[in-house]
């Protein structure tokens, strides 16, 4: 029998580069919307203000994918280092990036030919470029440096200022085949908005801090044209109008091997119609932790040993920030759309307290209550019709959160309009309009500008007052004698602000 020895002898070495297969694991974990936000996380550590994601639409068929930035762009050595799987270049402390994967693994899930081009205040446009069918070693070729000139030349709907990177994809896997006409632009119509939607969420920070600016269009090559943009805007988990609890968002805070770990605990007012409370996936699974690292959202939703997801707590949700002092404690996937958490992490939290002395168990047993309160507030509330258009944004946001809302009826807009009696506003239920006298518009703004959504104090009382008289078939008596009535004292009441206007 042989003896066993520590150390195992060696004679040499043998250089083993990995097979070009390699390429076709990685990105496994992606999507085509967080594909795209991986390589946008690499424009806005570029420093770059505007973003633009376009679709390229050619004999009816989906051909190619840009995402083209105007950050500050890259050189001949460092798109090489950009290009290299695994590629350590120096990442700030804020930086998104971390692994060294993320264009080339966020492009291979979707694409089977990668081309980047970049220039930078240093020297002219540079490009490289991978397609992975005929390669059969690690080679990575060279773009002339005309042709990137030429695509930095055409017509985006983006500030260039000069400096910037685009990155191509063709063969992209995830497009549909079909050449109908009907199932393509449904397939277009879905992409954008599941495109939209994940940057707005995962990136809300940024969009909403004005740092960056994220479009998206489609350009039809046979027609020379590119369709007006999309603009993402921003998605915030936490953005109600006002906290369900008075003492919520609250603190608590654990220390971890001498370093502080925060959970910002919040309680939405109840469930809303808004899209930031009916995140993707659902109430359900969007209650809980939200990972954020540098500013950006890794993780939305789910309690990771804390507790077991409950249709009372779906009102919960906490906002960790990650930092690299403490990522230890946590596991980022390559793909930035999930944290994991080890054993310790529910020790951690149980272990966090608030200024006041309350723990976690406190918090989710009051966020609870706000739920069974709220669903107990909607249940005694009378539904009402949703405002429509004429209505600031805000204020219709305000409005789905603290009023249920009928979700089979049109909504009611507000609009002016000259009418040719001296009527304050006019009920048309046809339209499901209700019109105001333009004739009185420039004395109620009171020197305010115009324009779609102005006047929303007006507008909101209005709304209160008369959205029940559009429901139901027809205008019972008491309904128009109350529209009589309103419209009696609101145009005295109008032609009155006039008279002020006037006389000053």
């Amino acid at each position: 029998m042989s003896h066993w020895r520590e150390e195992v002898p060696t004679s040499g070495s043998v250089t083993l580069p990995p097979d070009p297969h390699a390429f076709d694991g990685l990105g496994r974990n992606h999507s085509i919307e967080t594909a795209i936000a991986d390589l946008v996380d690499n424009s806005i550590d570029a420093a770059a203000s505007e973003v633009l994601i376009r679709l390229v639409r050619q004999g009816g068929r989906l051909r190619s994918m840009y995402i083209v930035d105007n950050g500050h762009g890259m050189g001949e050595q460092d798109i090489d280092v950009a290009m290299t799987v695994g590629g350590q270049r120096d990442y700030g402390q804020s930086s998104l990036g971390k692994f060294g994967l993320g264009m080339k693994a966020a492009s291979f899930s979707q694409a089977r030919s990668l081309t980047a081009l970049s220039r930078s205040v240093d020297g002219p446009a540079v490009g490289r470029r991978w397609r992975l069918q005929e390669r059969r070693d690690f080679r990575c070729d060279i773009v002339p440096g005309e042709f990137a000139e030429e695509e930095f030349g055409r017509d985006w709907p983006i500030k260039m200022s000069g400096t910037g990177t685009i990155i191509r994809w063709d063969e992209v896997s995830g497009f549909t085949a079909t050449t109908d006409p009907a199932r393509i632009e449904r397939f277009i119509t879905a992409s954008i908005s599941k495109i939209v939607t994940h940057l707005g969420l995962v990136l809300h920070r940024f969009i909403a801090s004005a740092q960056v600016r994220i479009l998206v269009d489609v350009e039809d090559i046979d027609h020379d044209m590119a369709g007006p943009p999309f603009e993402v805007v921003a998605l915030d988990p936490f953005g109600y109008h006002k906290t369900g609890h008075p003492g919520y968002p609250k603190t608590f805070v654990s220390d971890v091997d001498g370093h502080r770990v925060e959970l910002v605990c919040h309680v939405w007012p109840g469930r809303s119609r808004l899209m930031e409370f009916r995140l993707p996936g659902g109430v359900m699974e969007r209650q809980g932790l939200y990972f954020y690292r540098h500013g950006r959202l890794l993780h939305a939703g789910g309690w990771d040993g804390i507790t077991i997801p409950d249709a009372r707590l779906q009102l919960a949700r906490v906002v960790v920030d990650i930092d690299d002092d403490i990522i230890g404690l946590f596991r980022m996937n390559p793909e930035k759309s999930k944290v994991g958490v080890g054993p310790e992490f529910a020790r951690v939290v149980d272990m966090a307290r608030a200024a006041d002395g309350s723990g976690i168990a406190e918090y989710l047993s009051e966020a609870e209550a706000v739920y069974r309160k709220s669903r107990q507030r909607n249940h005694d509330r009378r539904k009402m019709i949703p405002p429509g258009k004429g209505f600031e944004p805000t204020v219709r946001r305000v409005i789905a959160e603290e009023i249920p809302l009928l979700d089979r009826e049109n909504p009611i807009d507000l609009k002016w309009t000259r009418l040719e009696s001296m009527d304050f506003f006019h009920v048309d239920r046809p339209a499901r309009t209700l019109w105001l006298n333009d004739r009185y518009r420039k004395a109620l703004l009171g020197g305010s500008k115009s324009g779609l959504n102005d006047a929303p104090m007006i507008k909101t009382l209005l709304y209160l007052l008369v959205e029940d008289v559009f429901q139901g078939e027809y205008l019972g008596t008491k309904d128009k004698d109350n529209v009589a009535l309103w419209q009696e004292l609101l145009t005295a009441a109008a032609r009155s602000e006039v008279g002020r206007t006037q006389s000053q």
